[in-house]
């Protein structure tokens, strides 16, 4: 039996269905659960003293492509919108491989945890030079984080009117037969699942009408999530409504993509009935405000989906869409791009807290995260509210107004994968260095 005790920590912001704020209390980590709260706990295990820390649960991020982090801020792409930046990207991400695709995905997760996240997904859609997701899952075990990788795919190429360069499409038949393979290789469905598998052809624009309807029924079959890119943008409706005579939403729940087990990115274009779908059907989505920002996509309806009882969450997104992979940053933004598009009132830094925590476990199907409550799983961030970030600061709530931006510590089913700021679950210095060596290997072949 393996514990650790939080002891003292300055505020407790719990995200239970009370919204309870807890202070100076001691939180006791037993074998990966959270196992008592309250005052003056004791403990024979590690002892964290958390008296200048203000504890959340863990970040969730709910859509990342974790391979663009080898290209982040590429010459040709920075000032496009998003058709004409996945064109610039598509040959260069072509030339990836394995090592590519472990490196970048170490880099992406570790930047997650220093920002606070304990639980990402990633939605991996290409697979050049013999690439599989399974590079991606031996790299989210190194690091620590808990996992929801989806198998992602693109079968429509420029030659049958697709977007994607013919030699990024796969097969059909071949994209359904490696999901099969993953899933039965990796997924556990069982309570504390480290890694989850989902299924998750890239988009409307880039698959056929048959493979949204195949993967749909494989997953319900295997009993997996399904997730892809929805109403990104105007490009996004327009191609909808001429290839398809409908708006996205509709296309997605003729195809069975909606439902409790079913999440969307972006989702920036949906209309009233498609928030009212999406609430109905349990529908989740992952919102990433900082890309639809960095794309000039727009500001998704968030106050709308939350007010009408659509499951929200946040994403960081790729970050050559990003530039960055901070869950914190995405928090601040969520609650600023609704403030532009609504006045000051429209939402508060603890609902964009919120949104980030328990919204996004609810969005990935994780009911034993997203809360610091006894019996939840120990996903916790300590943000140390002691430092210039949070000086002057008079409420918890600066987490998602002023900072900090990095945790202290981060714990992942107990065990620690930051401490005192930096990242102790693998060498993350000689990471940093091989990644280095990859983009300018790209940047030199380009």
């Amino acid at each position: 039996m393996s514990e650790t005790l939080i002891r003292n920590a300055h505020t407790i912001l719990t995200m239970d269905d009370a919204g309870t704020e807890l202070s100076a209390c001691d939180i006791r980590i037993t074998d990966g659960v959270i196992a008592e709260i309250g005052t003056g706990l004791t403990s024979p295990g590690e002892v964290i003293e958390a008296g200048t820390c203000v504890v959340t649960p863990g970040l969730v991020n709910t859509h990342h492509h974790l391979y663009q982090t080898l290209t982040r801020a590429v010459p040709g792409g920075q000032d496009a919108l998003l058709f004409g930046w996945l064109k610039t990207l598509y040959p260069i991400w072509a030339r990836f491989g394995p090592e590519e695709m472990f490196t970048s995905a170490q880099i992406g997760l570790a930047e997650l945890a220093l920002s606070g996240c304990t639980m990402s997904s990633d939605h991996l859609y290409l697979y050049p030079n013999g690439a599989r997701l399974d590079d991606t899952i031996f790299a989210a075990q190194e690091v620590g984080l808990r996992f929801h990788p989806t198998r992602g795919a693109m079968s429509i190429g420029e030659s049958a009117g697709g977007l994607p360069p013919d030699s990024l499409v796969e097969q059909e038949a071949a994209i359904l037969d490696d999901c099969i393979r993953v899933v039965d290789a990796f997924h556990d469905p069982r309570e504390g699942a480290m890694v989850r598998v989902g299924i998750a052809p890239c988009s409307p624009f880039s698959v056929s009408r048959e493979l949204m309807r195949d993967a749909a029924l494989l997953a319900r079959d295997k009993g997996v999530m399904l997730h892809t890119h929805l109403a990104e943008n105007d490009e996004d409706i327009a191609y909808s409504e001429a290839q398809f005579g409908c708006r996205p939403g509709q296309y997605a729940e003729e195809l069975g993509w909606t439902g409790c087990d079913v999440w969307h990115a972006h989702c920036v274009k949906l209309d009233g009935q498609e928030i009212d779908l999406f609430a109905r059907s349990g529908t989740g989505v992952a919102h990433c405000p900082c890309s639809n920002c960095r794309l000039g996509s727009g500001i998704a309806p968030v106050r709308a989906m939350q007010d009408a009882g659509v499951k929200v969450g946040l994403g960081v997104d790729g970050s050559a869409s990003n530039d960055a992979g901070s869950l914190i940053g995405e928090a601040r933004q969520a609650m600023l791009l609704q403030r532009v598009a609504l006045g000051a009132d429209a939402m508060g830094a603890r609902e964009a807290l919120r949104i980030a925590t328990r919204g996004g476990a609810a969005v990935l199907g994780r009911h034993d995260c997203g809360q610091v409550s006894v019996g939840k799983r120990a996903d916790l961030a300590l943000w140390d509210i002691s430092g210039i970030d949070s000086a002057g600061s008079w409420d918890v709530a600066a987490l998602a107004l002023a900072g900090p931006a990095r945790v202290r510590h981060l714990l992942v089913e107990g065990r620690q994968i930051v401490r005192n700021g930096r990242v102790v679950s693998f060498d993350l210095e000689k990471a940093v260095v091989n990644q280095n060596r990859l983009a300018r290997r790209l940047a030199e072949q380009v």
